[in-house]
């Protein structure tokens, strides 16, 4: 089920998860898509079969919960290993989430939550041990998401 196979109704849902899926009820879409709930709930489990919605994952605010070393570590890896070096990386303590960027230099991005700086050491000392070049580290102070815009297909009240 590729983009080309997504109408209107199947982008709609998706923008609507994106927005906030834990909030969105079914009956929210529906009464905004103009199609019932069990339509909607079908075309979720839909999305989610052929792999489109992959999951859902909570938006974790660290400094509110005591963690105030969220960490953005961005890393070089040779290209033939950058995607076996990605999913090692997720193995290290202390990391929350990795990117492989379609660059030759700095191709993998690192986030990590450290308890301290001697913790911030160590996951550095361990990605790099991985076989990864550490080019740079920046504390995150926040980060902001959106719905992807083209898949909002109706008017959205208040979005």
């Amino acid at each position: 089920m590729g983009d080309e196979q997504l109408d209107d109704l199947d982008k709609y849902i998706i923008h609507m998860l994106q927005h906030d899926a834990r909030k969105t009820s079914t009956s929210t879409i529906a009464e905004h898509a103009d199609v019932s709930a069990s339509t909607v709930r079908h075309r979720i489990r839909q999305l989610e079969d052929s792999g489109i919605i992959a999951g859902y994952h909570p938006e974790i605010d660290y400094e509110e919960a005591g963690f105030q070393l969220h960490t953005l570590i961005v890393c070089t890896a040779p290209i033939p290993e950058r995607e076996t070096l990605a999913r090692e990386a997720r193995k290290v303590e202390g990391v929350v989430a990795v990117r492989e960027v379609m660059t030759g230099h700095e191709n993998i991005h690192v986030e990590v939550v450290g308890t301290d700086g001697d913790d911030l050491s160590r996951i550095g000392q361990e990605l790099d041990a991985l076989g990864l070049e550490i080019e740079d580290e920046d504390l995150i102070r926040n980060e902001y998401e959106n719905p992807y815009e083209q898949f909002r297909t109706f008017e959205n009240d208040g979005d």
